[in-house]
């Protein structure tokens, strides 16, 4: 099974016209995990997305991951797919990818999140610790939800709302060490600055903790 263990900055992006160029810039500025989340299009669109993104990915030697779907996630030979609570199960996904795939599974709550370990995943996310209008009508869990998930289990936890330069210092004081990130990155006039202005608050916070990266 592929590990994320080593990596930290998980961008999520939906459909986009300058895809040729912001996904390299994004890479080249510090992200390494890539997810078209894309909750609107339809899969024809959806599909014709990835195949540009998957070549990027590879080129930089960074994992591509599809949202909802194992089925369009194997069509489009994406190293993986990230699923939520009300979308296709984990072993679905295993049944269609493989054992050695990328599987994440998205969770808000004690009781899903203490669930999501019993099942076969690469990855957990918990949140979104804030509301965030990626997640309309889902109020925020707090911090202290993805501090506790964290310590429950030695596979990654990648936390998801709110993630920007200001606010990941604080996050990896407080333990956390994997982020998912969407406007920090998506809105930017210039990605590229944007994403290396976040890895190195990142990095930065993670030297004030004596904290190295994950192994």
């Amino acid at each position: 099974m592929l590990s994320l263990a080593t990596r930290s900055l998980y961008l999520c992006v939906g459909l986009r016209d300058d895809m040729e160029t912001f996904l390299p810039a994004v890479l080249r500025g510090g992200v390494d995990v890539v997810q078209l989340r894309e909750k609107v299009a339809d899969e024809s669109l959806r599909r014709a997305m990835a195949l540009r993104m998957v070549p990027i990915c590879r080129d930089f030697g960074v994992p591509f991951i599809m949202n909802d779907s194992p089925e369009l996630a194997a069509d489009v030979a994406a190293d993986g797919v990230h699923v939520g609570q009300d979308d296709a199960t984990v072993a679905r996904c295993r049944e269609l990818l493989g054992d050695e795939a990328i599987v994440g599974l998205s969770t808000h709550e004690e009781a899903e999140f203490a669930a999501g370990l019993r099942e076969p995943v690469s990855y957990l996310s918990a949140g979104p610790i804030v509301a965030t209008p990626t997640k309309l009508g889902r109020a925020g869990t707090g911090v202290s939800y993805a501090v506790a998930s964290q310590a429950l289990t030695a596979l990654p936890v990648f936390v998801t709302g709110g993630v920007n330069e200001e606010t990941i210092g604080d996050l990896v004081v407080q333990g956390l060490r994997h982020f998912v990130v969407v406007r920090a990155l998506t809105e930017a006039m210039e990605p590229e600055v944007a994403a290396r202005r976040l890895r190195l608050a990142l990095d930065a916070a993670r030297s004030a903790v004596a904290v190295q990266p994950p192994q």
